[in-house]
């Protein structure tokens, strides 16, 4: 059974979010928040597998609570639920930790079905929303870096010849069944693979290792492995 926690500062929203995971038989609602500082005590308290997180709340947004939330319940899956899936909030969601991004006024069943994935670990990001993501992210490191020859140098050195593969891969889109049968090895040692890759990283998530991947260079602009030769 997959524990969701619904965060929203609208009553209605948040019941009729209810009802509709309440009808999927794998799914049960254990709390309700209508804030960001709600959100974190409930969570805190909780420990659900999925929190769908609205964005633009008083007193704390989404964004922040999400941070707060991975901060200290890291094993939680946040999954982000807004009306204007606009980039400042995608980049803000995704920097902070969420795994995917929900609008609103989508299919119910594309929300169910966002639950389930998102309790599995899977990202919930169209293509053209991540790369954007991924071009904003390097234009963000292009601005940091200060001429030093060395940051990405340093994070290929930590990855083993088949960590990287799989860094390709994750930035290629594939699942890890998908990986598992491009790499011929079980999808339990694929995810022994990525549970490291994300602790050498420091990165909390799929996406965040995706759009790494990217900014490696692992990966083109179509999401496709770039050949090192």
């Amino acid at each position: 059974m997959i524990r969701a926690v619904v965060v929203d500062d609208q009553g209605l929203v948040r019941a009729g979010v209810r009802v509709l995971l309440q009808n999927s038989p794998d799914v049960d609602v254990v709390g309700e928040a209508a804030d960001g500082h709600e959100a974190v005590r409930l969570v805190e308290r909780v420990r659900p597998d999925v929190v769908l997180m609205d964005i633009r709340m008083p007193r704390m947004d989404g964004i922040e609570a999400t941070r707060r939330i991975l901060a200290t319940v890291p094993q939680t899956n946040v999954l982000v639920l807004t009306t204007f899936a606009e980039d400042d909030e995608v980049y803000g969601a995704l920097a902070a930790g969420a795994i995917g991004f929900l609008v609103k006024d989508g299919d119910p069943n594309d929300m169910i079905d966002a639950v389930r994935r998102a309790a599995r670990g899977e990202p919930l990001l169209a293509p053209s929303v991540l790369a954007r993501v991924v071009e904003r992210a390097r234009r963000a490191h292009d601005a940091d870096r200060d001429g030093a020859a060395g940051p990405d140098a340093v994070v290929m050195a930590r990855l083993t010849p088949r960590e990287r593969e799989v860094l390709t891969l994750i930035g290629a889109g594939l699942s890890n069944a998908d990986i598992a049968a491009r790499l011929h090895v079980g999808v339990t040692t694929v995810k022994t693979h990525v549970v490291g890759l994300l602790t050498k990283l420091g990165v909390r998530n799929r996406v965040q290792a995706g759009v790494l991947a990217h900014r490696l260079g692992l990966v083109d602009d179509a999401f496709r492995p770039v050949d090192p030769g």
